[in-house]
């Protein structure tokens, strides 16, 4: 039997048309999506190439700005420019092939990281690496320029660069598009008055910036870049000169052909301001503030203005303006920075921002690491700064302006002023100076003859007074004799009243020949001892310019400056002498400053160098005088002085009650030593520490360029900044 098979639905039919749309509309949709995906991958993959691309070129400048002041320094130095191995290291292109290098610019992942990873066969996907070796094509100077920098000097390159520096120097002109060239012949000229001349309204009122480029050509009144470290406040002026190199660079342009990756070139500025020591305290130094060494606190101290120290302890309730530090600071709780007590780390994050936000002001305290594109280089050559016989000469350099020439105060000066002889091995009285001076821009230099007995050629500026056996009377008048003829004198300083010239008081300089008397007015440094019987070389500034006038050399507004050496050479020295300690000792010479009251006929300022403990007998520059053309600041002018001494002692005769300190203070101690600098201790001529209620100290910043004195330590500024035509122009 059959039976039919059963239904339980409807009737119904398949649409092949329908089934074939939807499966075309859902490829396409999946199609459309995987395009998405890819495109949005792409898109991903660029950004995160360009943020590659600038988290290396970020790598790539602070590199720069780390590399480029040890090359402008070796440029300096001697025989930098004596064959090619020593030229080479020194270029622009090779400082930046090195900041490529030192960035790992080429590389994903460095190597070092990639082996701690400790991974078993680790496989890298990154396809990020490159060789980097060309250069040139990540790096150009801007248009109108040729090579790897446009240089700043000699032309104008318009809206949002710095003031152009002016130089005649041919080996400079040629040069300082090749190597960092840092030179004294660079100067500010008419082409820079325009872009320095500026009045800009800041927190402070109306700041004018720039002076007369023909009475300031050296260093003028610049702004302070807008950065974290603050050895000046942003926008503040300050003293300085800028040197800059400007350049493009494009890190991607090297594998574009590779990654199809196109960024626009971006415009730099290096600057290098060299910056003369002109806070309250600057000084390279490690430096205890607030307290003496015998534990007092600071007492009558004011000061103005910021500190730099290499590394700071604030001891006590000091309160400091604000404070600048290379390698760290240690603060006590009750110590205070801008008004702030810092009970906990300054540098803390967000601690920077909340006091700015607070007191609507510049953080007060500051590290140079803290800003990414800039390095402070404080020019610290230690006991070498005091001692222009402890240096070589130097030769074959690519600058025209030699590394010890720039950076040792003694080696600037020009009056210098030798021990060259003395008695004996056993007896270390000094019998002849040597004093060196300029005269019409040469040097000149004569040995002085201490006493009677020395035979010796009559020094400049002595007049004939009387023959043999005459007497002269030179009343109160302080003056030098000499007693002789022919090139043979024997010599008696700073000697009054009447004096007979014959050979019973002087001896016999040439047997059997007439003899006449000499004389001249006393000169302004003699061999002097102080009570304690340690033997001095004793200096009178005031005596100079009358004395520069009688040995007819330029005036004090050149010979404004003075060191006082040692010549324990074998060439140009005795062999009975040594060079002197330091720290000083006992029995090592001593340098006595008397006579110093008014130093108003050095115009241009006076500085005096030592390698000797100096010992400070009278007022020191104390008469005001009228200001230079273009100073501005307000209150009285003096003559802006410096003194320069491993050591310093109030009191020649006795010990001074007490001691008023105005100006600056410094150090060239080590920032690494074991025991801090304590700028305010004062010391009287007998050794003995002064009480803290015996020490006044008013210390201010210097805000003018009339006021640095002729000798001055110097520290460089380095400052990578970005030029955007969107912000400054085309």
């Amino acid at each position: 039997m059959k039976t039919a098979p059963s239904r339980t639905g409807k009737p119904g039919f398949v649409s092949y048309v329908l089934v074939l749309s939807t499966g075309v509309i859902l490829t396409l949709l999946s199609v459309y999506t995987y395009r998405r995906a890819m495109n949005a991958h792409t898109v991903q993959s660029a950004v995160q190439m360009r943020t590659d691309y600038s988290e290396k070129e970020e790598a790539i400048l602070r590199s720069i700005v780390a590399i480029t002041p040890n090359r402008a320094i070796r440029a300096m130095q001697r025989n930098s420019n004596s064959n090619a191995s020593s030229r080479e290291p020194l270029r622009w292109q090779n400082i930046f092939t090195e900041a490529l290098a030192t960035a790992n610019a080429g590389t994903s992942i460095p190597a070092n990281l990639l082996s701690s990873l400790n991974v078993p066969n680790l496989r890298v996907s990154n396809t990020g690496d490159s060789v980097i070796d060309s250069p040139s094509r990540v790096f150009k100077a801007l248009p109108g320029g040729t090579g790897y920098v446009s240089v700043g000097i000699n032309r104008s390159l318009g809206a949002g660069f710095p003031p152009p520096l002016t130089t005649s120097n041919l080996s400079t002109i040629d040069r300082d598009p090749v190597y960092p060239i840092i030179s004294r012949d660079k100067r500010y000229g008419t082409l820079a008055q325009s872009h320095l001349s500026s009045k800009e309204l800041n927190g402070n009122g109306t700041v004018a910036y720039g002076l007369p480029v023909d009475t300031y050509p050296d260093f003028n009144i610049l702004k302070y870049p807008d950065i974290n470290f603050g050895y000046a406040k942003p926008g503040e002026p300050f003293v300085a000169k800028r040197n800059w190199w400007a350049f493009s660079m494009d890190l991607a342009g090297h594998d574009a052909d590779k990654t199809f990756i196109a960024r626009p070139r971006r415009d730099f500025v290096l600057s290098i301001y060299e910056i003369p020591s002109q806070l309250s305290i600057s000084a390279d130094s490690f430096m205890a503030l607030g307290r003496f060494e015998s534990g007092e606190a600071w007492q009558n101290v004011n000061i103005e203005g910021g500190v730099f120290a290499g590394k700071a302890v604030v001891e006590g309730e000091t309160s400091l303006p604000a404070l600048a530090s290379r390698r760290g600071m240690t603060l006590d709780s009750d110590a205070a920075i801008g008004g702030e007590n810092f009970v906990q780390n300054p540098f803390r994050p967000g601690v920077r921002e909340a006091y700015q936000v607070t007191n609507g002001e510049f953080f007060p305290v500051s590290l140079a690491s803290e800003s990414g594109r800039v390095a402070f280089v404080p020019i610290n050559r230690g006991a070498g700064f005091f001692d222009r016989l402890a240096h070589s000469s130097e030769s074959s350099t690519i600058s025209p302006t030699t590394w010890n020439s720039y950076s040792i105060g003694a080696l600037q000066c020009t009056m210098r002023l030798d021990i060259t002889q003395v008695v004996s091995s056993t007896n270390n009285t000094p019998t002849v100076l040597r004093f060196s001076y300029l005269k019409n821009g040469s040097r000149l230099s004569y040995s002085e003859p201490l006493f009677t007995g020395i035979n010796s050629a009559l020094p400049p500026g002595y007049v004939k007074v009387c023959d043999e056996n005459q007497t002269y009377n030179f009343g109160t008048n302080v003056v030098d004799v000499a007693y002789g003829l022919n090139g043979k004198f024997y010599f008696q300083k700073g000697v009054t009243g009447a004096i007979t010239f014959n050979n019973a008081r002087f001896g016999d300089p040439i047997v059997g020949t007439f003899k006449a008397g000499y004389f001249r007015p006393s000169a302004p440094y003699e061999v002097k001892n102080l009570p304690s019987g340690k033997i001095c070389v004793a200096v009178y500034p005031q005596r100079f310019r009358e004395f520069l006038n009688l040995i007819g050399a330029d005036g004090p507004a050149v010979n404004n400056s003075i060191v006082i050496n040692v010549d324990y050479t074998t060439a140009t020295g005795s062999v009975n002498l040594t060079r002197p300690n330091i720290p000083c000792l006992e029995s090592d010479y001593g340098v006595i400053i008397q006579e110093c009251a008014d130093l108003t006929s050095f115009t241009k300022g006076f500085s005096l160098v030592t390698n000797l403990r100096a010992y400070i007998g009278d007022d020191f520059n104390i008469v005001p005088t009228t200001p230079p053309t273009g100073y501005s600041p307000s209150g009285s002018y003096y003559p802006p002085v410096s003194l320069f001494a491993p050591e310093r002692r109030y009191g020649v005769e006795v010990d001074p009650f007490a001691v008023n300190i105005e100006g600056q203070v410094g150090s060239l101690a080590s920032e690494t030593a074991e025991a801090p600098v304590r700028p305010m201790d004062s010391t009287t001529v007998s050794g003995t520490a002064m009480a803290a209620n015996r020490i006044t100290v008013n210390l201010r910043p210097i805000r003018h360029p009339a006021e640095l004195p002729p000798i001055t330590m110097m520290n460089w500024l380095l400052v990578l900044e970005e030029r955007r035509s969107e912000f400054v122009g085309n």
